[in-house]
């Protein structure tokens, strides 16, 4: 594509070596560079559906050390937190990101939700116009363990969105940038690298042009199936796009494509990997998430997104192979995510529905209480602590009741009882909801009840343009992602028990023969087929 192009003529004028004049390294040598790839919302559904098609970057990761049952184990299954644990090795118990927003009542603004990734200290900040900032991520990454065994380690990340950069690349990063809704930004006071000024001019020109409609894979026509919803259709859309629409842009194929061009160009521009020490890229691909809420997880819009992404990985990987660098890659994705209903009922799947209304609408008025005495978010429930305690008492049990009592409800848990739920250690496939809960809920920040909604029912009651499915739920269909390895000369395997991701970050330390210097809940996956491992002797 366009982007990759012009990249490629920068890349033309570099003295590199070709990797493939290059031996295989050896399993027990630590690779030069990790490059660390989150697919956002790439469920294990869609890996395993769109598999056999893949011939490129996907291909390249599925020769490797092959996980299809990863699980962001928690419940808490939004973008936030997936991208929390996977370079961290925690939880979001442990994380502190228990969601892309919560509520803090007891916030000094006017605005009481906050953003997983703003510092709202500052003035004027609120959950929608803020600046950005790694301060609510209360562990280390991987980049920080690198950093802090060897100072010349370099961490590089480049994302779709903040909170992908921030929650992966950690709390002091060497770059770091995201796109700002028009061009790729990063914290302010930081100079834009060469590859950055020219992938935001690439961008822009791209932008400013209309995008014809693409072109239709023979695989991808069966798909083509327009589905009413709401007001609008989904099924059979190709992308094409009016000058200057940014959100379609972003929502569409070019996006991933200027996020894995800028990858690429900021590894070759920075010699990633030919330093004293290694470095770690961190990428996050987000558009098939935009897709996916956009158009759903079936149809032509994400048969389109998929095989577009595979050539832009395997191009990416291109780029690598010629700067000589002995490189390992993991790919995994922030959580999964389930089909519009309406798609869902024609399919076959008469039980999938959309939630009539807010689950706790009514309740505190029908006790005399304002209407905003309690509030919700991500199936989190918060109850204004101005309250007497009797007040308190009576929303808390009528809203427990309220919530028992929906037909869409499949569990309602309190604090207490999810405090008093000793944290999982069994496969995460056969957690309990309260356990899942556990996984994600934080002392100071998640709410005084949580609900799950049943298996199959959207949250979204209303879908417009941009919002037709969604993820979020305590189920499978959203936990389970795939997780990838790939190294040259490695030798490739599959392991179709369940692991999470939070192994992630102690599996690459383990390749990097670094010791995790903190506590966390993960443990290091051996990559090594033979005999030898990957990990350090327990």
């Amino acid at each position: 594509m366009r982007l990759f192009r012009s990249l490629t003529a920068a890349i033309a004028l570099l003295s590199v070596t070709p990797l493939a004049a290059q031996e295989a390294p050896s399993p027990e040598t630590p690779p030069r560079l990790i490059v660390v790839i989150s697919v956002d919302q790439f469920s294990a559904n869609l890996f395993a559906e769109y598999r056999p098609q893949f011939r490129f970057g996907f291909a390249r990761m599925a020769s490797g050390a092959v996980f299809p049952s990863g699980y962001q184990s928690h419940s808490a299954t939004e973008t936030c937190p997936g991208h929390s644990t996977i370079l961290t090795g925690a939880r979001p118990a442990r994380t502190g990101i228990i969601a892309n927003d919560w509520i803090d009542l007891n916030a000094q603004r006017e605005d009481k939700t906050v953003y997983c990734a703003e510092d709202e200290t500052i003035p004027g900040s609120n959950s929608d116009d803020y600046t950005v900032s790694p301060v609510h991520l209360r562990v280390p990454t991987l980049g920080e363990w690198m950093k802090a065994a060897d100072p010349r380690s370099r961490v590089i990340a480049v994302a779709g969105k903040d909170r992908a950069a921030v929650m992966m690349a950690g709390h002091d990063p060497d770059q770091i940038w995201w796109w700002g809704g028009d061009a790729f930004v990063s914290y302010a006071g930081r100079e834009a690298p060469a590859t950055i000024t020219r992938i935001n001019a690439s961008v822009a020109s791209r932008i400013a042009t209309a995008q014809p409609a693409l072109p239709l894979p023979d695989f991808c026509r069966p798909r083509a199936v327009p589905v009413p919803v709401g007001n609008g259709t989904i099924g059979d859309g190709r992308f094409a796009r009016q000058a200057g629409d940014s959100r379609a842009f972003r929502a569409s194929p070019e996006f991933d494509e200027a996020v894995t061009a800028a990858a690429a160009g900021l590894a070759t521009e920075l010699e990633l990997g030919q330093g004293d020490a290694p470095d770690l890229l961190i990428i996050g691909a987000s558009a098939t998430d935009y897709v996916g809420h956009a158009y759903g997880t079936q149809g032509s819009e994400m048969c389109l997104q998929l095989l577009s992404l595979d050539e832009q990985l395997g191009k990416l990987f291109a780029v690598l192979d010629t700067t000589g660098v002995d490189y390992a890659v993991v790919l995994t994705a922030d959580h999964g995510g389930t089909d519009a209903t309406e798609r869902q009922q024609i399919q076959g799947v008469p039980g999938a529905h959309r939630i009539t209304a807010d689950p706790v609408a009514g309740v505190a008025a029908s006790l005399g209480l304002p209407g905003d005495s309690i509030r919700g978010d991500s199936g989190n429930y918060w109850i204004d602590p101005s309250l007497s305690a009797a007040d308190h008492d009576r929303l808390a049990a009528a809203a427990i009741a309220h919530f028992e009592a929906n037909p869409d409800i499949a569990g309602v848990f309190t604090r207490d009882q999810i405090l008093a739920t000793p944290m999982p250690t069994s496969p995460p496939e056969d957690w309990s909801m309260i356990e899942r809960a556990r996984a994600s809920y934080d002392t100071e920040r998640s709410g005084e009840i949580v609900i799950a909604l049943k298996p199959r029912v959207s949250p979204i009651a209303r879908p417009g343009p941009g919002y037709a499915s969604t993820h979020g739920s305590f189920w499978d269909y959203d936990r389970r992602v795939p997780i990838l390895f790939w190294r040259k000369g490695m030798t490739g395997f599959e392991q179709p028990l369940s692991v999470e991701t939070v192994d992630i970050a102690p599996s690459l330390a383990g390749l990097l023969h670094l010791p995790v210097p903190v506590e966390i809940d993960g443990r290091c996956l051996d990559l090594d087929a033979s005999g030898a491992s990957t990990c350090p002797a327990r």
